[in-house]
């Protein structure tokens, strides 16, 4: 009796220390896929531009996923998968886009949306979900997933709502018109305007959460924390009811990802247990 009693607490105790052994999550990067389902149509510049990285785990499934748009003033800068949001349990898609001055606006949001609709139709297949994508990128990077969320006419030319999308998180983002698009114009880059190219003009209720990440207000590039800070009180004007707004203190525009990068880990973690377990969620 004694001897089967102590076999059966062994079997039970080294049941307990498997299940109490996790096995670490484990990632793939698949690099350079076409965006754009018809790449006959494209000159050179897109066809080489016009491309994706997904770093994605490969042992979990229906993870989120991280839409991530480099910064660079619409001009510079190239596709990048970000090292603070690797190994954090969610995909992350870094994105390629064309530049001015070889094209103008509306082309490289045009390519941001053709890439968030590609993230749609396709990280099924990679084992993400697609209602837990999240929108993502540091200055241009950030319009442009604003431009791509808010205005709703961008994703609905590729039949998906952009109500849809889990979370908008932009790093510093531009939400006026954007320099570049006014240089392309004409229009000084001091002097604001607010169009057809402002995030400003598509701001909406029913938007998704929105989460709003800039630098100092006195470091930053000309007036993005008053622009995001405006933004934010027009989404509370709105009647929005997720949205906040975050100044990064003693960070330029340049240093404040560095800080906003755990932030966003945080934010799409949070969000995505609201969406995944909305029971969680305190009231």
């Amino acid at each position: 009796m004694k001897r089967s009693f102590m076999i059966l607490c062994t079997v039970l105790y080294c049941f307990a220390v498997k299940a109490q052994t996790k096995e670490p999550t484990t990632y793939k990067t698949a690099k350079g896929i076409s965006y754009y389902a018809d790449t006959t149509t494209l000159d050179q510049y897109a066809r080489i531009t016009c491309k994706l990285d997904i770093y994605y785990p490969t042992n979990i499934k229906n993870f989120p996923t991280v839409i991530w748009f480099h910064g660079g003033g619409l001009t510079g800068g190239g596709l990048e998968v970000p090292k603070a949001l690797m190994e954090k349990g969610f995909a992350v898609i870094g994105v390629g886009y064309r530049l001015s001055p070889k094209v103008k606006a509306p082309a490289y949001i045009n390519d941001a949306t053709a890439a968030t609709a590609w993230a749609f139709k396709h990280i099924a297949e990679y084992g993400g979900r697609n209602d837990l994508i999240f929108m993502s990128g540091h200055s241009a990077g950030g319009y442009l997933d604003m431009m791509v969320t808010l205005d709703k006419s961008n994703l609905a030319a590729y039949g998906i709502d952009a109500n849809k999308i889990a979370g908008l998180i932009p790093f510093s983002s531009q939400c006026i018109t954007h320099f570049t698009v006014r240089k392309e114009e004409g229009i000084a880059e001091t002097q604001p305007a607010i169009d057809g190219y402002a995030p400003l003009q598509y701001i909406r209720a029913d938007a998704p959460p929105t989460i709003l990440i800039t630098g100092d207000r006195e470091m930053e590039l000309l007036g993005r924390y008053e622009e995001n800070a405006y933004t934010w009180r027009v989404f509370k004007l709105k009647g929005h009811k997720n949205v906040r707004l975050y100044e990064l203190q003693g960070y330029d525009h340049g240093g404040m990802a560095e800080p906003a990068f755990p932030m966003l880990v945080r934010e799409v973690r949070a969000l995505t247990k609201a969406i995944v377990d909305p029971k969680s969620v305190k009231k």
